[in-house]
């Protein structure tokens, strides 16, 4: 790390997210919570509890059989005798290991479906939250909910609730055996129990704290990561690997430190549950000679008593070891439903409609929006597009141009005023079918990890390898799709790296051609690509909008000059609107701006 570099940087980045304050959720209903998803299937899950229950009694009885056998040893029986209870337990051990592996099959099933379930459910419900959820969440905070804290609940389904579960069997079937062969050796057991779980239970209590704390830093970690990986070109153009690399030891640093600190506590409880052990072995031993010396109780039942001690040993440090295990399952089921328990802030009404034969009519009235309350974006906006006309929206950047867009595909709600299309109120329409009939080309020209061919139907359910040929040649982008190594089952890399901006913008045409929507919108569909590129590009929109009502956002106002209608925006409000030579001949504020673009 470097000596310039401070530890409270590395908090910088993530400093608003590190801040969010979760509603504290009982430690029970989490619990339970979890819990619901390993027992989802009740026979599986009752079957291998009676096997569970099977296994720990057949344990607990060999200690018994052999105080048995000593006993015989010692006079108290025949030969033959000794030889049935020899083969008793070699039967018991046979049965054991059959119920032993038939459990431990059933529990790992039990888990991994529970596990299955709930990331199945994590990820469906984060589709159905709107994009203010994603506004604020940091995409990292995200991957790591959906891997980190997956992990951590896991291991606590496959490993810490099996062994849990037999734990506890083992010490209430092993006490029940106690309890049979000597009260006051029992009651020396059992004196010495409260101490030990009393210690597991007080180091929990200061761990668990500091394991919530590991999971929310290691998702801010995470979360660095992932940005930092995203943004590989811009961190090597500015030459920031380093300070990069020292924010991300910083980072790491901060959750190794409350990783070491949360463990240091669970590695001291094995220790002192051992001291406690020690003690309450020597004093079983103790008061059974004394017991067995005064004829009371036979040396079978002393020894048997030892072996039991020691089988509780076992189940009550394990205990005392799946505590961390549930603590950090516990801090990240907090985080994982926390995301679950979010509500979408757009949501189609009881009896909402679909969208069916648009024509296209669009109408903005009077409406006002504010991504955060108090703090308006757009203001008063009111405007009509008529059934397949082409409107333009111009603008200085922050002007509002990207939120009309956004709020007509309901993105957004808005703050006041209203939204129709062919005179229907977007509120009152499914969410679904009026994105259906939005086509979109956006600026960020954005493609799968997968072939070009699946990309394209990507747009609609159902598209034919041919409905999507003839879309790629309507937008130009057949013959470069031909060029590539496989044609249209190239694969592309991630965000289709493998291509040129332009490339990728065409692809992008070509699933809006066959996605074949009634209304289109167009936001800098043509920046950042060459000239040659952009008049393919241009050439292939024009073919696209051909009857479809068209909202282009652009700062090329080449691009818009042929707009049937076009808005200037301006500070959240639509300044000017008509036809580009009325908005020249007007020489207000569009004016001032094509001049601005063309002066030269």
């Amino acid at each position: 790390m470097s000596a310039t570099t401070q530890p409270q940087a590395a908090k910088d980045p993530r400093q608003a997210a590190q801040e969010v304050v979760r509603p504290k959720v009982p430690t029970t209903k989490l619990m339970k919570r979890l819990l619901r998803y390993v027992t989802a299937s009740r026979g599986r899950f009752w079957l291998a509890m009676i096997l569970v229950l099977v296994s720990v009694v057949l344990t607990a009885l060999l200690p018994y059989l052999m105080g048995v056998a000593i006993n015989i040893i010692g006079g108290q029986g025949s030969y033959q005798d000794l030889i049935v209870v020899l083969v008793i337990m070699v039967v018991v051990s046979l049965v054991l290991w059959a119920t032993g592996w038939w459990r431990n099959r059933l529990m790992s099933r039990l888990a991994e479906d529970g596990l299955n379930q709930l990331r199945k459910e994590l990820f469906d419900h984060i589709q159905t939250l709107s994009l203010n959820f994603f506004d604020r969440q940091p995409i990292g905070e995200l991957m790591s909910s959906v891997t980190n804290d997956m992990e951590v609940i896991g291991n606590f389904f496959s490993r810490g609730l099996s062994q849990a579960i037999t734990a506890f069997m083992t010490i209430v079937v092993v006490l029940g055996f106690m309890l049979f062969l000597s009260l006051p050796l029992t009651i020396t057991a059992v004196i010495f129990l409260p101490f030990m779980l009393g210690v597991a239970w007080l180091m929990g209590r200061v761990a668990g704290p500091g394991f919530t704390k590991l999971q929310e830093q290691l998702g801010l970690t995470n979360g660095f990561m992932e940005e930092t990986l995203a943004g590989s070109k811009t961190l090597i153009a500015y030459r920031q690997q380093t300070q990069a690399g020292d924010t991300m030891e910083d980072l790491s640093i901060l959750a190794r430190d409350l990783g070491a600190k949360s463990s240091l506590v669970g590695l001291a409880t094995g220790p002192l549950v051992n001291v406690v052990q020690t003690a309450q072995l020597a004093f079983i031993a103790l008061v059974g000679s004394i017991l067995a010396i005064q004829g009371t109780i036979g040396l079978g039942v002393v020894i048997s008593f030892l072996n039991y001690s020691e089988m509780l040993q076992g189940p009550v440090q394990q205990l005392s070891q799946i505590y961390n295990t549930v603590l950090q399952a516990i801090a990240g089921a907090h985080r994982v439903f926390a995301i679950m328990d979010e509500t979408p802030a757009v949501t189609d009404k009881p009896a909402a409609q679909e969208l069916k034969n648009v024509a296209g009519a669009v109408a903005f009235k009077a409406v006002d929006f504010s991504y955060v309350p108090g703090r308006k974006i757009l203001r008063n906006n009111t405007f009509e597009a008529k059934p397949g006309q082409k409107i333009g929206l111009v603008g200085p950047t922050g002007a509002g141009k990207s939120t009309i867009m956004n709020i007509l595909t309901r993105y957004y709600d808005l703050d006041s005023g209203a939204i129709e299309i062919d005179g229907v109120n977007i509120t009152d329409l499914t969410q679904e079918s009026l994105r259906r009939s939005i086509g979109q080309v956006l600026q960020e020209a954005f493609l799968f990890s997968d072939t070009v061919m699946n990309n394209l139907k990507y747009a609609r359910e159902g598209a034919t390898d041919e409905e999507c040929i003839a879309a790629a040649k309507q937008a130009n982008a057949h013959d470069f799709i031909m060029q590539l190594g496989n044609g249209y089952d190239t694969l592309l890399t991630e965000r289709g790296a493998n291509l040129s901006q332009g490339q990728r913008q065409m692809i992008t045409i070509a699933r809006a051609m066959v996605a074949n929507p009634k209304m289109l919108v167009l936001d800098e569909a043509t920046s950042n690509v060459d000239t040659r590129t952009e008049k393919l590009i241009q050439e292939g929109l024009r073919k696209l909008m051909e009857g479809k009502t068209s909202f282009v956002v652009a700062h090329r106002l080449s691009t818009i000059r042929d707009s049937d209608r076009i808005l200037v925006i301006n500070k959240g409000e639509i300044i000017e609107s008509g036809t580009h030579d009325e908005l020249m001949a007007s020489k207000g504020f569009y004016f001032e701006l094509y001049m601005s673009q063309f002066k030269g």
